[in-house]
């Protein structure tokens, strides 16, 4: 069922009998995707597909337990009652007790080491997440949290990955990928999210025969190397993209589903921006994965099923 032109969703429902297990759990789950309750039992959505789909697997699982689920289409009467039930969505206040926890765990960074910082940071980008996840009505606050959460993380990355490379100005060619094969890509050691992701991804889909070296400066790069992710690189930050995503641009990756939700991922969480649901989570595997391996090839070895996964989970989002 595709979701109507009508603005707004509205589930009502009767459970059976006495039931608190069944109501609790429709309660969280509904609370969880961002729905309002106007009433015990009945529960607003702005009307999308993602909306019509989540209620109508409530009203399914109301009835299979033997209770009354109607779902109902409508438009507001009137701009002023549109002007109600929109400021029933407004996650401002969340969003301020988000930016007051991101503000306070900057002030512990200076005691934290790398794995718990950087643990810490990802618990709290869980929670921004679902905040995003539920925010229908994106707006100022939004933004201000995605500013902090900014802010916050490039004093993370100042601290435990102080040459993390500054973003070039020059417009993006395509490459030939003939010209890219059993080549030795070279970057800095002890990979992070960008260097980590974007080597999985030239062997997974540029050079499956390429040869990895792990350089203690960007200095040590020899000449006939393909360099990446470091100031002066042939493959590094441009303009507004990560090296996962320069790299995706220049061997015409981009239209990849798969790859595209990757890049997204990778980019927030190397240089900030809109929070996805996967990356605190991820985060945390990377780096309890960072303190598990030995060296760097250990660490490609160990994250490139993760990658494989989440790629495989992207480019079938449907499918159980």
């Amino acid at each position: 069922m595709k979701a109507t032109t009508a603005a707004w969703l509205l589930l009502i429902t009767n459970l059976p009998g006495h039931n608190p297990t069944l109501r609790m759990r429709i309660w969280r789950t509904m609370k969880s995707g961002g729905a309002e309750l106007l009433r015990d039992g009945a529960y607003l959505l702005p009307n999308s597909d993602e909306s019509l789909e989540a209620l109508n697997e409530q009203a399914t699982e109301i009835r299979a337990a033997g209770g009354l689920a109607h779902l109902l289409f409508f438009d507001a009467h009137s701009p002023e009652q549109s002007s109600e039930l929109t400021a029933l969505f407004d996650r401002t206040t969340e969003y301020a007790e988000a930016i007051q926890r991101l503000d306070a765990f900057k002030g512990t960074l200076p005691k934290l080491d790398e794995p718990e910082a950087r643990q810490q940071l990802a618990g709290v980008g869980r929670e921004v997440a679902a905040i995003v996840a539920r925010d229908f009505f994106a707006g100022e606050p939004r933004k201000q949290m995605e500013s902090a959460l900014a802010d916050v993380e490039a004093a993370l990355n100042a601290r435990f990955a102080p040459d993390e490379p500054r973003a070039a100005r020059r417009k993006l060619r395509e490459r030939n990928r003939e010209e890219y094969q059993k080549r030795t890509w070279a970057t800095r050691e002890h990979l992070w999210i960008d260097r980590v992701a974007s080597a999985w991804l030239i062997r997974r889909f540029i050079d499956p025969d390429a040869r990895f070296l792990w350089l203690k400066k960007p200095k040590d790069c020899p000449k006939r190397a393909v360099g990446f992710d470091f100031d002066g690189a042939e493959f590094t930050h441009v303009d507004s993209k990560v090296t996962f995503e320069v790299l995706l641009a220049s061997f015409g990756l981009e239209a990849d589903l798969g790859l595209a939700r990757l890049g997204a991922l990778v980019h927030h969480l190397d240089v900030g921006g809109l929070p996805t649901a996967e990356g605190p989570g991820f985060a945390t595997i990377m780096a309890g994965a960072r303190t598990l391996q030995r060296n760097d090839d250990a660490l490609l070895k160990a994250m490139t099923p993760v990658f494989d996964s989440l790629y495989a989970g992207y480019t079938n989002p449907g499918k159980k």
